[in-house]
């Protein structure tokens, strides 16, 4: 099976990962996002060791993979997208909150720095399934994900 994609060029169906150009593209974008957050936050006036202390905190959400798949993908991706931390910028910045304002700028550099290393967000199906691909070397056989796909509820 397979479906017709951008420029009338078929391609397989796709198992929701973006491939080719628009796959470098979201890389560039979350490069983009590491080096426009980092040099706005050198204007916050804050210390650099807040960037190093609180870089990673984002990732404490994966916890959530502890309730099973759909919870950790839901609290990952709760954590891995930015609305959240561009509101914090957002509110940071009309508030006068210089903390808030540089706390959000680390946390937009953290995404970037998860999509340039092709961390993308997660499926609910396992860690390993993002919108940029699946991590590692492990990826399913497409007929054994049908079977497990049709099998859930």
């Amino acid at each position: 099976m397979s479906s017709t994609s951008f420029g009338g060029v078929a391609s397989p169906v796709s198992d929701g990962t973006v491939i080719g150009s628009p796959r470098r593209w979201l890389r560039l974008e979350g490069a983009t996002l590491v080096v426009g957050s980092l040099l706005a936050y050198s204007a916050t006036g804050q210390s650099w060791w807040l960037v190093l202390l609180t870089l990673l905190v984002p990732d404490l959400l994966m916890l959530g993979y502890l309730g099973g798949t759909r919870l950790g993908a839901l609290s990952y991706n709760f954590a891995h997208s930015t609305p959240l931390p561009a509101v914090m910028v957002a509110l940071g910045w009309w508030q006068g909150q210089p903390v808030a304002l540089a706390l959000g700028l680390v946390w937009l550099a953290h995404i970037g720095a998860d999509r340039l290393m092709g961390y993308g967000l997660k499926y609910d199906d396992n860690f390993q399934h993002s919108h940029l691909g699946w991590l590692g070397r492990h990826r399913p056989d497409p007929a054994l994900r049908e079977q497990v796909e049709a099998s859930s509820p």
